[in-house]
Parts: structure tokens; C-alpha cells; sequence
């Protein structure tokens, strides 16, 4: 087992991004009762108020969980401020990161 120098940001969906999502056309309705699995974000470890870290990753995060339901950014919301980030999605955040794996991290940049 490895500690590994991050902390994470878990994104999980409310029920007003799931309400835009199902707004195209799927095959598939996303619902929160689902269980839908979160996205987690790796952040620095060392922080000692939360509130300046996610202010300065939340658009970041936002794009990419709206991309994940369209890249088209013109069916994106237009305000994709603090604000709204915070309606559509709650966050857990934690300073240790364990691995459990005996191979190397690998790292792919989007």
C-alpha cells in the first residue's frame, strides 16, 4: 500500500444536473435513486480551508461533468458560476489517498 501526495474532491450529480442531462436525447434516462457512480478529483494535499480549493478547480470540474452529457458547449448552461456549480452538484473532500495497487499510477492529459 502506497499513500499518495493528493487529496480528492468527490462530484456527485443532484437532481438539477440530472433534470439538464435528461434534457437530450438517450437511450438511457439518468436518475439519482440509480446510484450513479461519482467522479473524483485529485487535488493538493495540503490544504487548510477547503472553500479557496474548490474555487479554484470548480469550472474545471463543471466542463468536464458537462462534457461527460455533451461536448457540444453550446447546450451547456450558460452560468456555470460558483453558485450554480453549487446547486448541481455536492461535494465530499478528503486529504489521504491510499493505493492499494503494486503497479504504478499512470496518468493520461486530457
Amino acid at each position: 500500500m502506497k499513500l499518495i501526495n493528493r487529496g480528492f474532491i468527490t462530484v456527485h450529480p443532484t437532481s438539477q444536473f440530472f433534470e439538464w442531462a435528461n434534457t437530450f436525447e438517450s437511450e438511457i434516462e439518468l436518475n439519482p435513486e440509480d446510484g450513479i457512480e461519482p467522479n473524483i478529483y485529485l487535488i493538493t494535499e495540503d490544504f487548510l480551508e477547503i472553500e479557496p480549493v474548490i474555487e479554484q478547480h470548480f469550472k474545471k470540474i463543471f466542463k468536464n461533468e458537462l462534457s461527460m452529457i455533451t461536448e457540444n458547449e453550446e447546450d451547456w448552461p450558460e452560468d456555470l458560476s460558483f453558485d450554480q456549480f453549487s446547486k448541481w452538484f455536492e461535494l465530499e473532500i478528503g486529504s489521504t489517498v491510499f493505493d492499494l495497487e503494486k503497479s504504478d499510477l499512470r496518468a493520461e492529459k486530457l
